[in-house]
């Protein structure tokens, strides 16, 4: 038997890009990582380059997937719009491809997670799955019915910016109320800091963790606070856990899958997120005890779920 089926997924973040030699059973066999510099489209890609030169230097790959936190066209091609990135109607695919003599496959960062969660992860004894992405905003994923829903534009599945609550919380995107503006570490830091402003007795621990200052807050001292018992971080926990229970059971209304895998940052908190989630869930649920009811599951593949899953969709291309 020759070597397994190499393929490469690069994951483009506004900070950094990685990238990881995968093979057919979804494990990385090797891995490369570079600053990423958000503000130039041609240097974005010559790090893309740079990192996939690398991994080729002792294997041979056979395509390249490539992840990106912005909307994909249809063809899976062109990056039409990154909110953190400089990329406006880029035409990535050809780009690496010009560089690089591979076939390229360019995907939503989301999508490729949520692919590798159903092949790989969480998600893979089911059919039909969302993944939710809780970081500093709310990404997410669908596969129904054993397919990568895309949508007729290529930019399906962005259930971050489902309105939840109107006239509410300004977001990123332009628009008020989204959801990612109440299920997000974002929120999670911003109710946090608010709480800590007004409560600074209840809020002690939180405050010790952030040398005594609200604005130091960041998200994983709340779930560090929250694992040790303190009880206003579990309350901000279980708040949001509250808003993700309540969109979840909006999406089920719709889509109706057998789980929603939760990734992302944010999830690190466990059950202490998840409980909560599940509560509210099974709250807002249209016709609950007259029907069966999804499972909502942690992501098991961590922050590599977006290399693996770019990989696998370019081996599938």
């Amino acid at each position: 038997m020759g070597e397994s089926r190499l393929t490469i997924g690069v994951d483009v973040g506004g900070t950094k890009i990685a990238a990881g030699l995968v093979d057919e059973a979804g494990a990385i066999v090797a891995e490369a990582r570079k600053e990423t510099p958000a503000t130039c489209p041609q240097e974005i890609v010559a790090a893309i380059v740079d990192v996939v030169a690398e991994l080729r230097a002792d294997h041979d790959a056979e395509a390249i997937g490539v992840g990106a936190a912005g909307f994909v066209d249809a063809s899976r091609s062109t990056v039409l719009f990154a909110p953190n990135l400089a990329l406006r109607d880029e035409p990535l695919k050809e780009a690496v491809e010009k560089r690089t003599s591979l076939p390229v496959v360019v995907e939503n960062d989301a999508n490729a997670a949520a692919w590798a969660e159903f092949q790989f992860g969480a998600g893979r004894d089911v059919d039909d799955m969302i993944l939710l992405t809780i970081g500093t905003g709310l990404g997410g994923g669908l596969v129904l019915s054993g397919e990568l829903y895309r949508g007729a534009f290529g930019v399906g599945g962005e259930v971050g910016h489902l309105r939840v609550v109107p006239g509410g919380y300004l977001c990123g995107c332009g628009n008020k109320g989204c959801w990612e503006q109440y299920a997000s570490g974002s929120a999670l830091v911003r109710e946090a800091r608010e709480f800590a402003r007004s409560s600074p007795p209840q809020a002690a621990r939180l405050l010790e963790l952030a040398d005594g200052q609200a604005d130091r807050i960041e998200g994983p001292m709340v779930s560090t606070a929250a694992a040790e018992g303190d009880v206003a971080a579990r309350e901000l926990l279980e708040d949001l856990g509250r808003w993700l229970g309540e969109g979840i059971a909006s999406l089920a209304a719709v889509l109706d899958p057998a789980a929603v895998v939760v990734g992302g940052g944010v999830s690190e908190a466990g059950d202490l997120l998840l409980e909560p989630a599940r509560q509210s869930f099974g709250r807002q649920l249209t016709a609950r005890g007259h029907r069966p009811v999804l499972e909502i599951r942690l992501a098991t593949l961590g922050n590599e779920a977006g290399i693996i899953g770019a990989a696998d969709l370019a081996r599938r291309r």
